[in-house]
């Protein structure tokens, strides 16, 4: 028996590329801004852009990063083979980066009260990584 099959019967998990260049760079004080410039496809960059909107009270521009992130991420997602459902396991780093720009959108989506959007990216979330859901909550 194959230790990866998916009993389930469903997508296996989609793992992200390994991009380790944003994420060196904001751990090392770049500003995201600076980042995002720099790496525009890399999810990590906008999720950051994000929280740090959020924290400052500027919500909707954080809903702005957030959305960017989320379809940087999408795209990625598609290169590397997903299908639009599965998991997406936080548990391999490079796919943090869209699971916390998918999470800083369905929070300023509830914030702003756009509660379907708040509700179909809360689900999406725990549909993709379980994980994701209870570590960015």
């Amino acid at each position: 028996m194959n230790l990866h099959e998916n009993l389930l019967g469903g997508p296996p998990p989609t793992q992200l590329p390994d991009d380790p260049e944003p994420r060196e760079l904001l751990a090392s004080g770049t500003a995201p801004a600076d980042v995002a410039a720099k790496y525009p496809t890399s999810s990590i960059a906008w999720a950051q852009l994000a929280d740090d909107a959020f924290e400052r009270g500027s919500v909707v521009e954080s809903y702005a990063y957030a959305r960017t992130g989320y379809h940087r991420g999408l795209d990625s997602l598609r290169r590397a083979g997903w299908k639009g459902h599965g998991p997406v396991p936080w548990e391999h780093e490079p796919n943090r980066g869209f699971l916390r720009a998918l999470h800083a959108l369905a929070r300023a989506a509830g914030t702003i009260g756009e509660q379907e959007e708040y509700e179909r990216c809360t689900q999406f979330l725990k549909d993709s990584s379980e994980s994701a859901a209870q570590t960015l909550t």
